[in-house]
């Protein structure tokens, strides 16, 4: 970083939170500070849900990600548009009309108390567990450029964050959100334009565009139905919309954006936005990440790209010497195998292009066992079996050969993205706190003083938590795939219940509350005995909490027939 960074990157950041803060000088009730007063636009709210969905975890790891796997992680959002619809159309209108400030405010208005509380405390562990790895994604930048260990680079974060987000409200939150997403977008077009200009100059966009489909990488479509994979087309259709249905429709971070909505229009307006966004911008991330595999297929990378865990392992001995020497071969022959194969398409030999795309996918699996030995040498002397650097691929590039000025704006990106998403998980469980427990359970009538006072104390309360959960993101791998397999634990049963809200009328509060349990169960023992992928969790949850809501309910009121006669 050098001062053209550090100026660009201090003054963006400066001028978004003080742009939030100002906005919301005028924050000072319960109504305001958690829904500004329902008085947000929807091009504020659309893009306050994009960037808070749109973390720091998707630009370092979500770029790393594809280096690593190629593209299909995109399948995971081809559901997200259907999702958008559907929500449009049931849960903004309802929620508004119910006027509660929580998606489980609600709950008990069409169930009971219990599973008001049940669903609460889920949404609590379930966010408070992912906003820790969230607060991870940025530590690892500060990590990458200062030297600081992790724990220290995740307090400061933090503390903040914490100040700022305790400050400001949902209103600062939101309007922050809208400046940050903005310098976001300038951010993902900086990387993606630098790295295809610092490809050499003998290969065109369309020749690295061809190199990544050659070693793999281009597969954004998968259509074949493995129930064991991650990422396929019937997995991101089918379990992608279970998953943004839980994710925008249940996740009080996502419902409380649209809350603040001026009118139920506006916020259907700001799901429908994202609904034809998301996917073109969840591409663009991963196809950045194909452009820097195909300009380390010609600049050698390094063998492990977490700086610190790579020193170490220059310091292992001998092997270490004899791996790095296998691991340059490997670069060099893959590296003379991707100019054989473009020169053989310039002149249109079919036979010979064949031969050289064999030759070309035998250096690259080559090059990637060599990588795949120095990765497992650092596994063994930390003894952590599950670690990776994926997450320091995008970091690596950025920091090593952007030009001066666009470094610190891709930085300025990767920190707005954290502050948005942390700040507005941060602020949605506040609201769960006091809201939904310690005024409902705890507090009955109050002052609205009060309970503004107590969701400031939440507010620092919750970012504390994120700093402690924090500590585990770095043996978590790819952070993107971490967050959302972190979420599927726990969206199905949120999901399920709220299918029973809006389309069950005879569904009990008794039926509720069992079935999210009995859903919830079904989800983890899915997970630990069989091998089915994580998207398919939340369609799980969700069909059990169903099924096992509508069958109590009416044994319950058989029951009751019964008695009475």
């Amino acid at each position: 970083m050098r001062p053209l960074d550090w100026t660009i990157l201090v003054g963006s950041l400066v001028l978004v939170v003080a742009y939030g803060l100002w906005r919301s000088r005028d924050s000072g009730t319960v109504n305001k500070y958690l829904l500004a007063g329902k008085t947000m636009p929807w091009y504020a709210m659309a893009f306050s849900i994009m960037a808070t969905q749109a973390s720091a975890i998707t630009f370092i790891s979500t770029t790393g990600q594809s280096y690593v796997d190629g593209m299909r992680f995109v399948q995971l959002y081809f559901g997200l548009p259907l999702a958008m619809v559907i929500l449009s159309a049931t849960a903004v209108p309802i929620f508004h009309r119910a006027n509660v400030y929580t998606a489980y405010e609600y709950l008990e208005r069409r169930f009971d108390a219990k599973t008001r509380a049940l669903v609460s405390v889920l949404f609590l562990i379930q966010r408070g567990l992912a906003i820790g790895v969230a607060l991870y994604a940025p530590a690892i930048v500060l990590t990458v450029l200062l030297g600081w260990p992790d724990r220290l680079t995740t307090l400061v974060m933090g503390g903040l964050v914490v100040f700022y987000t305790t400050i400001g409200g949902i209103k600062a939150v939101t309007w922050a959100d809208f400046q940050q997403m903005l310098v976001m977008l300038t951010g993902l077009v900086a990387a993606l334009v630098t790295a295809v200009w610092l490809l050499p100059r003998e290969v065109s966009f369309l020749d690295a565009v061809h190199l990544a489909g050659a070693a793999g990488k281009l597969n954004p479509v998968v259509t074949r139905l493995d129930w064991n994979d991650r990422y396929n087309l019937w997995s991101g259709l089918l379990g992608g919309m279970f998953l943004a249905l839980a994710y925008f429709g249940c996740d009080q971070s996502q419902v409380q954006r649209y809350l603040t909505g001026r009118s139920i229009a506006q916020s259907r307006l700001s799901l429908l936005f994202n609904a034809a966004a998301k996917v073109p911008m969840q591409f663009l991330i991963l196809f950045i990440g194909t452009i820097v595999f195909v300009f380390y297929t010609f600049e050698k990378p390094p063998m492990v790209f977490q700086p610190v865990e790579a020193a170490r392992l220059e310091q292992s001995g001998a092997f270490y010497r004899d791996l790095a020497a296998r691991y340059e071969a490997a670069f060099e022959e893959r590296r003379r195998a991707a100019r054989q194969l473009l020169e053989a398409r310039r002149q249109g030999e079919q036979a010979a292009v064949a031969r050289s795309l064999q030759q070309y996918r035998q250096a690259s699996l080559a090059f990637e066992a060599a990588r795949e030995e120095g990765l497992r040498l650092v596994r063994q002397e930390r003894n952590q079996p599950s670690f990776n650097d994926t997450n320091y691929i995008f970091l690596g590039f950025v920091t090593r050969y952007m030009p001066a000025g666009l470094v610190g704006l891709v930085m300025a990106a990767i920190f707005a993205a954290a502050m948005s998403s942390i700040s507005a998980e941060i602020n949605s469980l506040a609201t769960v706190s006091v809201i939904d427990i310690y005024q409902r359970h705890f507090r009955r009538e109050a002052t609205d003083a009060h309970y503004l006072k107590a969701a400031r104390l939440a507010t620092v309360f919750w970012g504390a938590y994120a700093v402690v959960t924090a500590e585990f993101g770095s043996s978590l791998g790819a952070l993107i795939e971490a967050v959302n397999i972190l979420g599927s634990y726990f969206y199905g049963g949120l999901l399920g219940v709220f299918v029973l809200a809006f389309y069950f009328r005879g569904v009990t509060g008794n039926g509720a509350f069992y079935g999210v349990l009995a859903g919830e169960a079904a989800i983890f023992l899915t997970a630990y005995l069989t091998g089915l992928s994580f998207l398919w969790y939340n369609v799980v949850g969700c069909l059990v909490v169903v099924a096992v809501g509508v069958g109590i309910s009416r044994l319950e009121r058989s029951y009751l027939r019964g008695a009475r006669v």
